[in-house]
């Protein structure tokens, strides 16, 4: 006998080693001897005891208390568990909390099952600091840090959100309705799925929620305004009972087939035994979430035994069903209390009694708990590894585990893939796995996955309405009644919407409904959609921002923005000043400085070798501007030669240029607007018009047109109103949209124009009902054919040949030549003169350097004494008196000495005539002779701008080598012997 008790004494603690777990088989009549001296820890449990699943849950509670204590035998404290009965409604079930507190004063309690009596139960237990755990209040609404005292020992139904969103994600539906209970447990979860979906790209179209006693007939109406939506994406969010009746109905009404998809969460897949196999059926193809539980031994062995004592204990319990979540979860719910009162070391009961001078109910009278905090504490630091996973409370709940994608497929639910916080959507919980699901069957066996919305919710072809317009017809032309009855619907906008549904991915049926108040406002057009009377609106319908707040509208596919035509008046240029106007200050400025820069470079290379380049300073300064202007003069180097016939090159275009300018200013007409802006025609009171059913006249009446505006439907009522003119019965301007405008001045191409500012708007788009799926393939299949050629085909066929009228600018004649246009002219000539310039400096420098270096020698010699300037200053005037000097090496000057070396130097003082440059003195001897004193003018050559007068000191410092050419006259000897140079 003592070995069989000792077997049933050591059995636990074996399965609990094998199992890993802390679960253990535990037998009532084996506890040991030390239980009746440990202290007493009373836990209230408050379940609705008169369900099948109140008494099931009360075997797990009290399994995993004896477990535990089988498990840990020498514990210093023991659970001792009191039941109460809610009756499953709030009231008894708060009655009962208080019940337990007051009379048995209990130091924690396991609450009620649902989440809305849990709520009112976790109040009572902040107040009496009773910890208050729940192993199945799933609702974001209850919040431990609204009630401190309460934990949630169970997954926050608003971790379900993300796993929802990520379905949805993984088949690129972009639009769901939901469908959740009417109760706390049901609208918790919308927050956060609206956030979680909007993450995921896609939005909630709607909210339905259902009553928890609801009728069929209130579901009918539900699913039937569910079935009116575009969207086939249903995310259903309930408990079981509703869940079942809602399928139900939804099959009855054919909302269980082909094109439908339901996305249910935990409330469905978890209680999959509780529904009837009619219910089963109705869900064929739904597919819904579970929080995945492992399948380990020690689940194996507790459900085995949970069986064993199930039948033994309440045989009257037929219905064994396999365990769910929650049981595993109401398990290791009671397994960390009694481990947390073990930790806390918890004593028995004390309860401070309320200090309420006249307390009016009991729960006035109930007291504070003296433990509750310190065992409170106890229960969020305990972690174990429970039947549910690791039990790990962070902020006052259990943190969310894998997920379990299961579809709904003959008798139950078949695993399709798992959702983790970390790697999202997996097909298996392995690392690496494909983040894919498997292969789904979806409501009505279809072999694709569905699309998730319809074309048209009726399935009837779309309504598509059209305007019935007066006037410009080219856009939508509502026809006559055909022989089959029909209207011959053409225009623009009907083309474009063919062709683009022609490119859709899918097929999309249609017909064409003729609007017929469409011209006195497009606002009720519009309006069609909104209040489901036409699926769509096809015409030249403009996209604005109040009609987006109630329609959605596909890309524009024509241009956007209005503006103003008005007529034109002819005009000719009659100022005395219009020969300046052929050019651009800028081109007038540029061509001076040409002019003068050119002059200066061929003076420069000129002036040494070249007798016409010499003179006096104000003759050579006037060359310099009369050069470029003239090219008359002998030029004698190759460098200035060459910058001459760019720069006449230059010139020629120019001139041509100025001349045909200025030909097209005197002769051709321009055409000038009558009216240029805004503000003239309200300075005037001008009378101005629209098109009828226009959306701009509010914006024209904020402007200050109001009273004074007229509308119009033609094309041709708008040039005759415009040829009146305002003081006439017509308008000074029409204001319209730029693809109304375009079309009237490609038909009146002569006498009007568009003028003033373009006011932004989106052109004109599609219609749709607000979030329809549509709006995005259609917006693809606009941008596939505006990339195309057939949308060019289209407009030239309904107004002609692009750009053919090209006399709707503001002004038509010539227009003045800027230096822009000019510029690569004044480039090339810069560039071929600066380089001229350039080489010439450099061989001037290399050839004359010895020259240049007495030069310098002699002012610095006779600077020394003087000081007359620093020396830098010296040295250029050195070199400059230097470079004005003729060069007689070059073939120009050499020929013409060696023809007049035969004549004497007093026939040059005879013959020549006076120059500027003879007023210096240049006599050695003081010029006491005048005439002898003076140097022969071909000598000199004339006095340059660089022409410097110095002292006779200055004068006497060198000998110019030339002076060897003067030997054969002895008076030319003398006059070389008084000069520094020969000049």
């Amino acid at each position: 006998m003592a070995r069989r008790s000792c077997f049933f004494f050591l059995l636990p603690l074996l399965v609990a080693a094998l199992a890993g777990s802390p679960v253990v088989t535990a037998q009532r009549n084996a506890l040991p001897a030390a239980a009746a001296a440990a202290a007493s820890v009373r836990v209230g449990v408050i379940l609705n005891l008169t369900s099948a699943v109140g008494v099931r849950r009360r075997v797990g509670i009290q399994m995993a208390v004896e477990d535990y204590y089988a498990a840990n035998p020498g514990s210093a404290t023991r659970v001792e568990l009191h039941f109460r009965d809610s009756a499953g409604d709030v009231l008894p079930a708060a009655s009962a909390a208080v019940d337990l507190i007051k009379n048995v004063q209990v130091q924690a309690m396991i609450g009620p099952p649902s989440s809305a009596a849990t709520e009112f139960v976790a109040h009572i237990g902040s107040h009496s600091r009773v910890p208050v755990l729940s192993y199945s209040a799933t609702s974001p609404s209850l919040s431990p840090a609204q009630t401190p005292f309460f934990v949630r020992a169970a997954v926050n139904d608003s971790f379900q959100a993300a796993p929802v969103a990520a379905v949805l994600d993984a088949f690129r539906w972009r639009a769901a309705a939901v469908v959740y209970e009417d109760s706390p447990y049901g609208s918790g979860i919308l927050p956060a799925l609206a956030d979680a979906l909007q993450g995921a790209g896609a939005k909630i179209m709607d909210r339905t929620a259902v009553p928890v006693d609801a009728t069929d007939d209130r579901l009918d109406a539900l699913l039937y305004r569910l079935r009116a939506m575009p969207t086939r994406v249903f995310v259903v969010h309930m408990l079981h009972n509703v869940a079942g009746r809602l399928f139900r109905r939804a099959k009855m009404l054919g909302m269980m087939s082909d094109g439908y998809i339901w996305v249910a969460t935990d409330g469905v897949a978890t209680f999959m035994d509780r529904f009837s196999p009619e219910e089963v059926d109705a869900m064929q193809g739904v597919v819904s979430l579970r929080p995945y539980v492992q399948e380990t031994d020690a689940v194996k062995n507790f459900s085995a035994r949970f069986k064993a004592r199930l039948r033994r204990d309440h045989p009257t319990v037929d219905d064994v069903r396999e365990p769910t979540v929650l049981r595993f979860w109401a398990y290791d719910t009671a397994w960390a209390i009694a481990a947390a009162a073990e930790s806390a070391g918890v004593a028995g009961p004390a309860f401070q009694t309320p200090q309420t001078s006249a307390p009016l109910t009991d729960l006035d009278r109930l007291g504070v708990s003296a433990t509750g905090t310190a065992l409170l504490n106890a229960v969020l630091s305990t972690t174990f590894d429970g039947l549910a996973g690791k039990f790990r409370l962070v902020d006052g709940q259990l943190q969310p585990p894998a997920y379990e994608v299961v579809n709904i497929i003959g008798k139950g639910a078949r695993t399709v893939g798992f959702w983790t916080p970390e790697f999202g959507i997996t097909q298996d919980l392995n690392a690496g796995s494909a983040k894919t699901l498997r292969q789904i069957l979806w409501p009505g066996e279809p072999r694709d996955t569905p699309r998730g919305w319809t074309v048209s919710p009726s399935g009837l072809p779309l309504r598509v309405s059209v305007p019935t317009k007066r006037g410009f017809t080219q856009f939508v032309d509502v026809g006559n009644v055909t022989a089959t009855g029909r209207r011959n619907i053409t225009g623009y906008c009907i083309d474009v919407f063919d062709e683009v549904m022609k490119i859709m991915p899918y097929p999309v049926s249609y017909v064409y409904d003729p609007y017929p108040d469409s011209p006195e406002s497009y606002e009720k057009l519009v309006d069609q959609v909104s209040s489901q009377k036409a699926d769509a609106v096809v015409g030249d319908v403009t996209i604005t921002a109040s009609r987006m707040e109630e329609v959605d509208f596909t890309m524009p596919f024509t241009e956007s923005g209005w503006s103003m035509v008005v007529a034109v008046q002819k005009e000719t240029s009659t100022s005395m000043w219009i020969f300046l106007q052929p050019l651009t200050t800028s081109l007038w400025l540029a061509s001076l400085a040409f002019f003068c820069f050119t002059g200066f470079v061929v003076w420069v290379i000129e002036h040494r070798i070249n007798e016409e380049f010499r003179g006096t300073p104000w003759q050579q300064f006037g060359l310099i501007f009369y050069f470029s202007f003239s090219t008359l003069e002998k030029l004698e180097s190759n460098l200035s030669r060459f910058v001459v016939i760019i720069w006449v090159f230059v010139v020629l275009i120019l001139t041509s240029s100025y001349t045909a300018s200025l030909t097209s200013m005197l002769t051709v007409q321009k055409l000038q607007p009558t009216v240029t802006d805004v503000r003239e025609l309200l300075r005037r009171g001008d009378y101005i018009g629209f098109q009828e059913g226009t959306f701009i006249v509010p914006v024209l009446e904020k402007m200050g047109f109001e009273g004074r505006m007229r509308s119009y439907s033609t094309v041709d009522q708008y040039a005759d109103a415009l040829s009146k003119g305002s003081a006439n019965g017509g308008v000074a301007a029409i204001f319209d949209e730029i693809p109304y405008l375009k079309l009237f001045l490609s038909q009146y191409c002569n006498g009007y124009t568009m003028v003033g500012p373009i006011y932004k708007t989106d052109g004109f788009g599609f219609v749709f009902p607000r979030g329809s799926p549509m709006v995005a393939d259609v917006s693809r299949a606009i941008l596939t054919l505006a990339e195309g050629e057939k949308m060019a085909q289209i407009e030239k066929k309904w107004f002609g040949e692009p750009g053919a009228c090209q006399s709707q600018g503001s002004a038509v004649g010539s227009s003045n030549l800027s230096f822009r246009s000019f510029g690569g002219l004044f480039l090339i000539t810069g560039v071929v003169t600066s380089a001229m310039l350039l080489i010439y400096l450099a061989v001037f420098f290399y050839r004359e350097r010895d020259e240049l270096r007495a030069a310098e020698a002699a002012a610095a010699a006779s600077g020394s004494g003087s000081g007359s300037g620093s020396r830098s200053l010296r040295r250029l005037r050195a070199w400059a008196r230097h470079y004005d000097q003729k060069d007689l090496k070059s073939p120009t000057f050499k020929r013409r000495w060696s023809d007049e070396s035969v004549r004497n130097g007093s026939e040059y003082a005879a013959s020549r005539t006076p120059r500027w440059g003879d007023e210096s003195p240049c006599n050695v001897a003081g010029a006491a002779d005048a005439d002898a004193g003076r140097i022969p003018e071909e000598v000199v050559g004339g006095m340059s701008p660089f022409s410097i007068s110095t002292s006779s000191e200055e004068r006497n410092g060198a000998v110019s080598p030339a002076a060897a050419e003067f030997d054969n006259s002895s008076d030319r000897a003398a006059v070389v012997a008084g000069t520094s140079q020969p000049r």
